[in-house]
Parts: structure tokens; sequence; C-alpha cells
């Protein structure tokens, strides 16, 4: 059985890089391969909160966010010694909660005669707005304070759920548009414009909430 001495925690120093990281990978891959329980442990203490916060925003129905959860870290473990080391550990753990979470909500809808169709794009194209730059900051840049937190977890509930898988990879996992293309499997060109998209939908939905309610005005009674 391989030695397995990581530490419970990825080490996050000023000196680590890419090379560290992957590194790090290739010793957890290797030791989960080998049956190492203490890299099973390392495996679920590092991605299980990120996969549940991943799940739990791609899903419409909450409740089922633990079942999905579990089915992913079972693919995980059934799957280790196919990964082709062609992405990073995280990204591709990420594509496996992106599948399952999407095969949930299609089987859940397929049996409600509700179906969603979340692999086609309006326009796989590009367009002269998908090379720009990302235009300033995120709705997620613009608040701080948990209600209005609140109401920004309830705005991107009711997007398109292409958009929103997109939203929440690149705003809130803070994943590259590399990453992005290769968990979603799509091109650069349709990533960036579902972001955009995603970001333009939630603004609006956002808009009349964050907008500052009007002063309350007071019309003194005349003196009589």
């Amino acid at each position: 059985m391989a030695d397995f001495t990581l530490s419970l925690e990825f080490e996050a120093t000023a000196g680590s890089s890419a090379t560290d990281v992957s590194r790090e990978d290739e010793r957890l891959i290797e030791a989960l391969r080998a049956g190492n329980p203490q890299a099973y442990e390392k495996l679920i203490d590092t991605y299980q909160q990120p996969v549940y916060n991943l799940i739990y925003r791609l899903m419409d129905d909450a409740s089922e966010t633990p079942d999905v959860v579990q089915e992913v870290f079972l693919k995980v473990f059934r799957n280790i010694g196919s990964f082709r080391g062609n992405s990073s550990l995280k990204t591709w753990i990420y594509r496996i909660s992106f599948n399952e979470a999407y095969n949930h909500r299609r089987w859940f809808t397929r049996h409600r005669k509700q179906e969603i169709g979340l692999e086609k794009d309006d326009d796989e194209s590009l367009g002269f707005r998908d090379v720009l730059p990302d235009p300033g900051r995120s709705a997620f840049d613009m608040v701080s304070d948990l209600e209005t937190h609140a109401l920004i977890e309830e705005a991107l509930a009711g997007l398109n759920p292409v958009f929103r898988a997109a939203v929440i990879l690149r705003d809130i996992e803070d994943l590259s548009y590399e990453e992005i293309a290769e968990v979603l499997q799509v091109s650069l060109g349709t990533v960036k414009s579902r972001i955009l998209r995603g970001r333009e939908a939630l603004k609006r939905a956002l808009a009349s909430r964050l907008r500052p309610e009007p002063a309350l005005s007071f019309t003194p009674e005349p003196a009589r």
C-alpha cells in the first residue's frame, strides 16, 4: 500500500505553484488508487463542502442535495482509476458534480412531465461581447450583508439552469474560463457568453430589490 502522509489541508504558502498543487493531486490520486483509507478521508475533508455548496445551488430542490453529493463521491471512488489527469482533480470532481446534478434534475423533471433542456444553447457562435473583458463587478461584489446575499441566492435559483451553472462556477467557485469549459464540456466562447448573459439576467432580477427605497415624504399640516 502506498505511503500517504499528507496533512489534512493543502498547504497554501506564498511559495506554492501550480506544479506543487499538481504534485499534491498526483500523490492523492495514487493513494486513492492504492485503497489507502487516509486518502479517502483526505478527499472527503477537502472536497465535501465545496461539492455540497455547488450541488445545492445547481438543484431546484435543495432537499435532494445530500443524495446527489453521495452519488458524486461514489462515482469519484469508482472511477479514480480511470482518471487520466487531463485536468486538475478539482475540475474533474466538479465535472462529475455538474453531470450528477444535471442528470438528477433531468430525471426529476421528466417524471413530472416538465423536461428542462440544458444542452441546447441559443447561440454557440461567438459574438462581439464574448471577447470583451468582464463588465465590472459581478452581482456578488455588490453586497456584503447576509440579507442581500439571501436575495442573490433566491435570484440565482430563478435563472435559466444553463446560465446559473456558469455564473456559479465563475463568480462563486472562482474557476477560470478554461476550467469552466472543462467542467461544462463546452467551448470557451460559450462559457463567456453564458456568464455574461447569466450576470445580466441576475442583475435584472436584483435591480428592484437592491435599489434603495425612496425616502418617505412628509408634508406638514397647515397652521390653523
